[in-house]
């Protein structure tokens, strides 16, 4: 799905700011109508944002059910004639709209995009409503699964099994923009380069709506057109643009090419980073050239805004990433905004796209169902939770497969895959994913128990992604044994499967002033020293091409007896602010890059 574009055919307004809004706990607004009228009550909200941290009052922050958002438009006069569309960025988990008293869009699914042609209801000049009503439920047939359970004074509670806190609503921006109504509705650009001959090339797949030539011009970073096709008329095409001398997009560069697709008046551009992405042995090489991960697992968490999309977080995240010598993420455990793969490609910063399938496993530590729970059975993680995950992966690779960051899908996070039922599940959701896009190569994180002799999956991905954290939950504290422990899965792993090996967690919690000498749990001390074991151990295995840390900052998670204020394991503060380890990090990451 293409992005908002403001192009001399296109024009796009952001819906975001203050907006009606009212929560709905006893879940009867789609019953009575709620979106004919002005919502009851006279609160606002902003947009974007979650809501939970904006209220004062316990219930409303853990509000389970409907929550409803509302502003009156005006669609510009200007626009009759041309195609006009509105969109939601992410509504976190359901999102259904409503123009007036019409019912124009429902989506399932909270971190990925969508909307509807409203052409016929825009109302041109006057004042129009839009209503959008969010659903923030899990259930075991959602991706992210999970349970609403009923408490004894028949209030409602939401169950997760994944260990952060169920952020929801408008997290991302509302858009109304609009288009010629002969149209560019779809682009897939898939780059090659010869590292040899410097010789770049663009496979580009159009799709358009309407009468009209298209046609596709590429230009370098200073506008100088490089290469252009004619397609002609018609539905759309293929074609293939050459790039001699091309430069490449590379880790630390982020040089991009902007391609403009012409369809009829219409024009669409997209920005294109010239890379190729390959798995050869245990090694990930990054056009031609051997990559070598230094990163993190992060969250879009931040006080206040909950989920909420912030450029100025943003900003502040990706300087923090420069200043301790990152070049990496993983977008844990779901797909960030787009803004944030936009900043990642201009610079040079790689990032593995994960889709929101976090909880695939019913006998997990304090997130565990029942002890010895099967996960993948009917009525827990069954076929209906399939067609969600499947929906899931498709909709986060039509949005981000123009990224040049993103250089690996991951499909899941931490899922039973000792499970005899996981393989059954993975399969599909590998094979659609390659289908889809075979240029990236697959990957999963896998859970700490899925040892190489009990895990039934991961021969069917490209690499193997470990979640690891030997010295806090296993052999807590005892530095020794946590060494022994993860040398001797490391080298199964590495004797079971000849892969390239990402360390995709590791950490322990640290509470930012918390000193002791010598070094103890969650202080500042431990968290430096458990990083510099895991680091030195990691370094014996050339399999092992990445280190992502276990957390770049700390987040929200629901209130547990073993979370503090809530995970502690970033290397920043929620706020951003360093802890030792990060200081530490800086050092050693720096040094690596020669810098």
């Amino acid at each position: 799905m293409l992005a908002p574009r403001e192009t001399t055919s296109r024009e796009c307004r952001r819906l975001d700011g203050l907006w009606s809004f009212a929560l709905d706990p006893h879940g009867v607004g789609r019953t009575e109508g709620w979106w004919r009228d002005p919502l009851p009550g006279t609160r606002q909200m902003p947009v974007p944002a979650s809501f939970n941290d904006l209220v004062a009052d316990a219930a409303e922050r853990d509000h389970v059910g409907d929550l409803w958002y509302q502003r009156q438009i005006i669609v510009p006069a200007g626009w009759q004639g041309r195609r006009i569309v509105l969109r939601c960025d992410a509504a976190t988990h359901r999102g259904t709209v409503w123009i007036g008293d019409d019912l124009v869009s429902d989506h399932y699914g909270g971190y990925t995009p969508f909307e509807a042609d409203v052409t016929d209801r825009a109302g041109y000049g006057a004042p129009v409503r839009v209503t959008v009503c969010v659903n923030n439920e899990l259930s075991m047939n959602t991706i992210p699964p999970g349970q609403v359970e009923t408490r004894a004074d028949g209030t409602r509670s939401q169950r997760t099994f994944h260990d952060f806190y169920n952020y929801a609503g408008l997290n991302r921006s509302v858009w109304l923009y609009s288009t010629p109504t002969d149209h560019v509705h779809d682009v897939t650009v898939r780059t090659g380069f010869d590292p040899g001959t410097g010789m770049g090339t663009l496979d580009c797949e159009i799709e358009v709506r309407g009468k009209g030539d298209t046609s596709l011009i590429l230009r370098d970073a200073d506008g100088v057109e490089v290469d252009r096709s004619e397609l002609g008329r018609g539905s759309g095409d293929r074609c293939t643009l050459s790039v001699p001398d091309a430069h490449p997009w590379r880790p630390g560069s982020g040089y991009l090419y902007r391609l403009e697709v012409w369809h009829g008046e219409d024009m669409y551009p997209v920005s294109v980073g010239i890379r190729t992405v390959r798995v050869q042995g245990a090694r990930l090489l990054i056009n031609g050239e051997p990559f070598q991960f230094r990163g993190f697992g992060m969250h879009e968490d931040v006080p206040l805004r909950g989920r909420g999309h912030d450029d100025a977080r943003m900003v502040r995240d990706f300087a923090l990433l420069e200043w301790i010598g990152a070049n990496s993420f993983r977008t844990s455990h779901y797909p960030y905004a787009e803004e944030v793969l936009d900043y990642a490609d201009r610079n040079g910063i790689v990032v593995i796209d994960e889709a929101p399938a976090v909880g695939l496993h019913m006998d997990l530590g304090h997130m565990s169902l029942a002890p010895g729970a099967r996960t993948f059975v009917p009525g827990a993680v069954d076929d209906r939770t399939l067609r969600a995950h499947l929906r899931a992966v498709r909709e986060m690779i039509a949005r981000d497969k123009n990224h040049p960051s993103v250089v690996a899908w991951s499909l899941a996070n931490e899922p039973d895959t000792t499970d005899p039922g996981a393989r059954e599940y993975f399969a599909p959701v590998v094979a659609q994913t390659r289908s889809l896009d075979p240029t990236r190569p697959v990957c999963f994180a896998n859970v700490a128990g899925a040892t190489p002799e009990l895990d039934t999956v991961t021969d069917l991905f490209d690499l193997v992604c470990l979640n690891r954290y030997y010295g806090w939950y296993v052999d807590t504290g005892d530095m020794v044994s946590a060494r022994a422990n993860l040398t001797e899965e490391l080298q199964a792993w590495c004797d079971k499967h000849a892969k390239p090996i990402i360390m995709s967690e590791f950490g322990v919690d640290a509470m930012p002033g918390l000193h002791s000498l010598p070094a103890q749990m969650w202080t500042e001390e431990f968290q430096r020293d458990y990083l510099a074991m895991s680091m030195d151990v990691f370094a014996e295995f050339e399999s092992v091409i990445g280190e992502l840390v276990w957390n770049f900052a700390d987040f929200a998670t629901p209130q547990m007896v073993h979370r503090v204020g809530g995970n502690r394991k970033g290397v920043f503060t929620r706020d951003r602010q360093p802890k030792s380890a990060a200081h530490w990090l800086r050092e050693r990451w720096r040094s690596a890059a020669g810098g």
